[in-house]
């Protein structure tokens, strides 16, 4: 086999192979002896010449020949220069014809041989965490918030809070659009400008037509500078009522015996928050410095992988809040050429992990992958074993060897960087 490599750039490279007409002839014979029983007028059953097989399935056999030489001329061709490909080799330029050479040419993506640095030069600032009483008081404040119940108002008339269910008529140019039971928020910010003036002072039973001007710059532009006209009739008035931030209200939680107790895990959690953010920050800013010790060009096919694994996860966010992807008047070129930054620095700094996770000999065990994989069907509520056999149908177990790996070159980085 002759083999001739081009270096088209650092990262993409180019061999043209030719495969001596022996080899092919010999495996054209070979797959021909497949075609031996298949029925032809004239012969009997395995008694067809070769000649005939070769000539009435022509197309057949060379393809299958290609299909068996090809593959494994590109992949000893690469294992002997020491390259390793990050994609499927692209082939082109195929030359087979019985009797003669088998030539081709492939073009092939891969990653150059790097030294990803000394690790202790590496610096990054840990942010400090502290919990304020503010802070706390703040999250309970919400709790509170959530738990508000909506009770009647009885023998006054509605103010700033209240909620006024009312039957309303709204009036424009296009006409009349009739609405019931709609409840209102007395000094929310979703109503049109002066129309909480036009509810204050309403009793149940009350009736009240006035008109709203929307101003020239109002955020809804079909609306700016328009003139509506409002008729509602009170049917409730309901306020929100907080709960005490007593034992009784920490008690309603469902997990707590003190208000105290309460106020001890909204300080826990708060911390243990702080603290995920904070090691969050302190790794990006790590794996920053790594991604920018790539000096050669990225391989194409990497960052186009990444970014459409960065659109594919958005997509699915959207439909899980039940928004068609379709349907939600995003610019998808556009967003997906924004991507293409990040995605290069999370390509640079996967590149960067992998390099270290080799130089290092970091390694994942079995017992690592087990633990992994029960993570994921916790999360999931899935049994391991059936999302363990959904990995190894899909490929799976790879990249979720490649992951780990990856981590504990993070983790490494980090016990060796200078962290202030």
């Amino acid at each position: 086999m002759k083999t001739e490599f081009t270096d088209v750039s650092e990262t993409q490279k180019t061999v043209t192979i030719e495969i001596d007409s022996s080899v092919v002839d010999a495996e054209i014979d070979r797959v021909a002896q497949g075609y031996k029983k298949v029925k032809i007028p004239g012969f009997r059953p395995g008694k067809v010449p070769a000649t005939i097989i070769k000539r009435r399935f022509r197309n057949e056999i060379l393809n299958e020949v290609m299909h068996g030489l090809i593959p494994r001329a590109v992949e000893e061709a690469l294992q002997e220069r020491g390259i390793e490909p990050i994609d499927t080799p692209n082939v082109r330029d195929v030359a087979l014809e019985e009797g003669q050479p088998l030539r081709f040419t492939a073009a092939v993506e891969t990653v150059p041989p790097f030294d990803p640095g000394d690790l202790s030069t590496l610096t990054a600032t840990r942010t400090p965490v502290a919990i304020t009483e503010d802070s706390i008081d703040q999250t309970l404040q919400r709790l509170r918030e959530r738990g508000a119940k909506s009770e009647p108002v009885e023998g006054r008339p509605s103010t700033d809070g209240d909620t006024v269910v009312v039957d309303l008529v709204r009036q424009d140019e296009s006409g009349p659009d009739r609405h019931e039971g709609v409840s209102i928020e007395i000094g929310s910010k979703a109503n049109p400008p002066g129309f909480d003036a036009n509810l204050i002072g309403l009793s149940p039973g009350d009736q009240k037509t006035f008109t709203i001007h929307f101003p020239e710059d109002y955020t809804v532009t079909e609306m700016a500078g328009t003139d509506v006209e409002y008729s509602v009739t009170v049917k409730e008035l309901r306020r929100r009522v907080l709960p005490e931030l007593d034992d009784e209200f920490a008690k309603d939680l469902g997990e707590f015996d003190s208000f105290a107790a309460l106020r001890d895990r909204v300080r826990t959690d708060l911390q243990a928050e702080a603290e995920e953010n904070a090691t969050r920050q302190l790794r990006g800013e790590l794996l920053k410095q790594l991604s920018e010790r790539i000096t050669f060009e990225l391989p194409t096919s990497l960052v186009e992988r990444e970014i459409d694994r960065r659109l594919e996860e958005f997509a699915r966010q959207l439909m899980q809040q039940n928004v068609d992807p379709r349907q939600a008047g995003i610019d998808w070129a556009q967003f997906r050429e924004a991507q293409r930054e990040p995605a290069r620095a999370s390509v640079a700094s996967a590149l960067v992990l992998d390099a270290i996770a080799r130089r290092e000999g970091l390694v994942v065990t079995e017992q690592e992958i087990d633990q992994e994989i029960e993570r994921f069907a916790a999360r999931a509520g899935r049994t391991p074993a059936a999302l363990r056999a959904q990995f190894e149908k899909e490929g799976g177990i790879g990249r979720l060897v490649a992951g780990l790996r990856r981590e504990k070159a993070v983790d490494l980085a980090l016990s060796r960087a200078r962290i202030s």
